[in-house]
């Protein structure tokens, strides 16, 4: 946190320039940071997340990461306010959390989805108020200008367009997924309306702890599946396959085999 870092000074540390990621990056040292893949961790206590008492640990690991991925625009972007209309692209990992968040803030929310199978998920389990089928043109058509802001999730390439169209004036479509070959956008639809497009990417400590707390006070917990450590490799396999709801959770302390030297 270097004291002439804006970021860290206002309590964004993720997006400080100088910032080492939690696994997958080098540290001061030269070694390579393991995260959640680690038996042991030493960590700055302002570093620290405290988890309350009535938040089991599984359910936290995720709101970590897919948690504070979505809470964070929510709250900067504005779209905490009870009665708001919110859309959720995407029902995954970060959309079903999305969905759980903003619906404890009180929004209405419309998930909007490749796939009318997950219909039932996000209406029944997930309690959203509405769905969209994205490519369903008279879905679309009937539900232009309705809402006041989109949380997009997708990390494939999909069409803005469309989810522009849905915003009202003024309305707030948000990245949080991260596609790997950049997104073509439209500029006539964000000139009709002054509609905005912007981004986000997980959030500080201070606003992740709020996050955490928010979500012990409003029971949001993700959907998770719970595996030991030998069942990783299985895991990853699935997950290709996208045969998850919706975060894997590994049990490290009870599963983790100690290495001796």
């Amino acid at each position: 946190m270097p004291e002439s870092c804006d970021s860290c000074k206002n309590n964004l540390e993720n997006y400080c320039p100088k910032s080492i990621l939690t696994y997958g990056a080098e540290y001061h040292d030269g070694s390579i940071t393991y995260g959640g893949y680690s038996d042991t961790m030493v960590a700055d206590e302002h570093f620290i997340v405290r988890i309350p008492d009535n938040l089991p640990l599984d359910v936290a690991g995720p709101l970590l990461c897919a948690g504070i991925t979505v809470y964070s625009p929510l709250r900067y972007y504005g779209l905490d306010k009870p009665g708001l209309h919110v859309g959720v692209v995407g029902l995954g990992g970060l959309g079903h959390v999305a969905v759980k968040f903003a619906k404890a803030m009180g929004a209405k929310v419309t998930v909007i989805s490749t796939s009318p199978s997950k219909k039932k998920e996000a209406l029944e389990n997930l309690v959203a108020d509405s769905f969209l089928v994205s490519r369903d043109q008279d879905q679309l058509q009937g539900a232009t200008g309705t809402l006041d802001g989109i949380i997009d999730t997708v990390s494939a390439q999909h069409p803005l367009f469309p989810l522009l169209g849905l915003l009202k004036s003024h309305g707030k479509l948000v990245l949080v997924g991260a596609p790997e070959k950049p997104l073509e956008l439209p500029v006539f639809p964000l000139l009709q309306g002054r509609k905005v497009v912007g981004g986000s990417l997980i959030g500080g400590m201070k606003e992740t702890q709020e996050m955490i707390d928010f979500a012990a006070k409003h029971n949001v917990k993700p959907d998770i599946e719970v595996i030991a450590m030998e069942y990783v490799n299985t895991a990853m396999e699935r997950l290709l396959k996208a045969d998850v709801k919706y975060r894997f959770v590994i049990d490290i302390g009870n599963t983790l085999k100690a290495t001796t030297s």
